[in-house]
């Protein structure tokens, strides 16, 4: 499949930080409610050893006081994306200050953020089943709203 060129380069070669991007999915699959990303990628952000408090709390971000300006940032424009399908001239301001980033981080950020809300779309029109034994909405079952 032609997508998978995209997702695997953004997966392992990309210049984004793994945790950030795992943040950002985490956060696609809560929004959208797509149970096979948030559960696939539950456990794939815990083998990056990304904190279990770090991604139960991309559920209500905004209130997670533990966030740095880097996270709430790229949690910012993951939200605007979703809502608007574009990034606020705002949260660019405030992303290209986080990152600290060149435009190249910038546009694999947008990237990153298209290619995971894309494959929830694609996820939870095909039903894609969890493997047996896999467990929904880890670490405590909870689903979205």
């Amino acid at each position: 499949m032609a997508l998978n060129g995209l997702l695997e380069a953004l997966l392992w070669t990309g210049d984004l930080d793994a945790r950030l991007r795992e943040l950002i999915i985490m956060r696609i699959g809560w929004v959208t409610g797509s149970v096979y990303e948030w559960t696939q990628h539950w456990r794939l952000a815990r083998m990056l050893d990304v904190s279990e408090r770090d991604l139960l709390a991309v559920r209500d971000w905004q209130n997670a006081n533990h966030f740095g300006d880097a996270e709430r940032a790229v949690l910012a424009a993951t939200d605007e994306t979703l809502r608007d399908g574009t990034i606020s001239d705002g949260t660019w301001a405030v992303c290209r200050d986080a990152l600290q980033a060149d435009p190249g981080l910038l546009v694999e950020l947008v990237a990153a953020i298209g290619n995971w809300r894309l494959f929830s779309a694609l996820l939870r029109s095909l039903d894609v089943p969890l493997e047996d034994g896999v467990d929904e909405w880890p670490p405590d079952g909870v689903r979205p709203s």
